[in-house]
């Protein structure tokens, strides 16, 4: 009894703090509103500062809005409607599947990669699942390469992505998400599918390099910035793999060649 009449009185502070909100709220916006006509014009940055106004003014409004529907009415809103921050709006709420941290806020980049560790083919993706972009990519990547196999994470796999993309290529390790049948259970038991399966463990290290490199956190501003900080950094993963394996062949080049110097001076 006590339990419920808590959470009621809680519920209760709630959505009178939330009235308190949206009423300052309110009152900023239509200040807003009325101090935007007597700025003057005189200049295109005038122009471009009263433009920026006008959309910091309407988020302001769709802010409001959603507080009221969400606190005070007790309306579940969809999604797709959320803000997510303010300034870079194509923000999305990313649930990682993961205990620490199990969310992120930011934008999904799928990543396909050789068997020499270089991403050859990315995907910003938007509000997509990973499913939904495996004929996109397929698309892309088998239209500049030969693919004898290509392994995925769980998250990729559905019956029909797999069917169609082994029509194109000979070995697709794409282990079913949920329960499996007989014959997907005795598929994903074979020696070669473990194998395969076990290669594909390498992109977690291209994921980890990416996010040392500066890809956890995006400092530019923008979608467009956002896009070319993105592609940016792909280069500079694929530069500093090959001039890693650059430097451990020299390496072994200027051993064998110490080592002949040794048996000639012998």
């Amino acid at each position: 009894m006590g339990q419920s009449s808590s959470s009621g009185g809680k519920a209760e502070r709630l959505r009178h703090a939330a009235k308190q909100y949206i009423t300052k709220a309110n009152a900023l916006s239509q200040k807003v509103k009325i101090s935007k006509n007597e700025l003057p014009i005189n200049d295109v940055i005038d122009l471009v500062k009263s433009l920026e106004l006008d959309r910091f003014s309407e988020l302001i409004d769709k802010h409001i809005d959603l507080v009221e529907r969400r606190l005070i009415n007790g309306e579940k809103i969809p999604h797709q409607e959320k803000i997510f921050s303010l300034f870079e709006q194509y923000t999305e709420w990313i649930t990682k599947g993961k205990s620490r941290p199990s969310v992120e806020l930011g934008k999904k980049l799928s990543i396909t990669t050789d068997q020499y560790g270089l991403i050859i083919d990315y995907q910003i993706m938007e509000n997509e699942s990973d499913s939904q972009i495996v004929l996109s990519t397929a698309d892309r990547v088998l239209q500049k390469y030969k693919v004898h196999s290509w392994s995925f994470d769980k998250g990729y796999w559905h019956k029909d992505n797999k069917w169609l993309l082994s029509t194109q290529v000979k070995e697709v390790i794409m282990p079913k998400k949920g329960k499996r049948n007989i014959t997907e259970t005795k598929e994903e038991k074979t020696p070669k599918f473990k194998k395969l399966r076990n290669k594909h463990s390498a992109i977690e290290s291209n994921i980890n390099e990416l996010e040392h490199s500066g890809l956890n956190r995006c400092p530019d501003k923008g979608y467009k910035g956002f896009k070319r900080y993105i592609g940016i950094g792909i280069i500079a993963h694929n530069l500093q793999r090959i001039g890693k394996e650059l430097l451990k062949q020299k390496l072994i080049k200027e051993k064998e060649n110490k080592n002949k110097l040794i048996k000639t001076a012998a």
